[in-house]
């Protein structure tokens, strides 16, 4: 019998039964999308390496980037975020313009359950306004698509970026791995990155403190007019960090449950001044990216 040749590592087939399910989800989300004023794009898997790098901070090493015969350098999209902000600059789309997409992205890291190096994402955003409604708007948004896909105890945990604003950015990634590592994991990555263990007990506090929910109150006020209700469709998390250099404000991530350890199935915020890298003026958006494989593993 002849072997059929094996998928790079990271990569795989999908199924029909798996297809089919995926389609299935898709079509819910977009039903709730559309009903919400956004309306679908697409843009090429391929960009140009400049236009992606920059942009992630030390997630940068995940990057595929290759050369063409024609000696450019290319990558494979990395997220839908960067190219979504290369498009408005590049068309110039009648602001707020709000917009989703789904397709394939691709990042060199470890495989692990539930972690592929190409996997498919569903973004949606508001782009050119800075005004918090949108930001309660899209937060709306998908806690209406986990109502609707049956996920009556997912939460959306948030925080503010601001709020980071005398923290280090190395301690700021370190923390958005608090979930996954714990507080020893965080503790001991911001030790190898050469600071003391007094600034680390200082770094601690400041993350944890609750005072700074203040600077979200008018954000959860918009969600409960919205019929949101805190500490069940949303809460505040003092630790969410993001490590995603491009964030300037509200930041949020949708777990599966309360418990801060459960799975995470997308995630987004505010992010003022990646367009503008592009555009050279200044366009604010808003937006969150649900992992399409996390979500059907939670639905499943």
């Amino acid at each position: 019998m002849i072997k059929a040749p094996p998928t790079p590592k990271g990569f795989r087939d999908i199924k029909p039964d798996l297809a089919k399910r995926r389609r299935e989800t898709i079509n819910q989300i977009v039903s709730v999308l559309e009903e919400s004023g956004f309306e679908p794009i697409e843009t090429p898997t391929i960009e140009f390496a400049e236009t992606l790098t920059g942009k992630y901070g030390e997630e940068e090493r995940l990057i595929y980037k290759f050369t063409d015969r024609g000696g450019r350098e290319l990558a494979l999209r990395y997220d839908l975020t960067v190219p979504l902000a290369r498009y408005v600059a590049t068309y110039n789309p009648p602001m707020p313009f709000r917009r989703y997409q789904i397709g394939q992205v691709f990042r060199g890291e470890n495989p692990q359950k539930g972690r592929w190096r190409e996997f498919t994402q569903f973004d949606f955003d508001t782009v050119g306004s800075s005004d918090i409604e949108d930001d309660a708007n899209v937060i709306a948004a998908v806690i209406a698509v986990t109502k609707k896909l049956g996920m009556n105890q997912a939460i959306m945990l948030i925080n503010d970026r601001k709020n980071f604003s005398t923290i280090p950015i190395d301690v700021i990634r370190a923390y958005d791995k608090l979930s996954k590592i714990g507080q020893d994991g965080v503790d001991q990555e911001i030790l190898g990155k050469g600071f003391s263990k007094e600034e680390i007990e200082r770094f601690k506090s400041e993350m944890s403190d609750t005072k700074k929910k203040e600077a979200l109150e008018p954000l959860f006020a918009k969600l409960k007019e919205k019929g949101l209700v805190e500490n069940q469709d949303f809460m505040y998390d003092s630790t969410l960090a993001r490590g995603l250099d491009y964030y300037t404000g509200s930041i949020f991530e949708l777990k599966s449950n309360s418990d801060p350890k459960s799975l995470s199935i997308g995630a987004g915020g505010r992010y003022d001044n990646l367009i503008g890298s592009f555009s050279k003026k200044e366009i604010p958006a808003v937006g969150f990216s649900f992992g399409l494989d996390r979500l059907i593993e939670t639905l499943n």
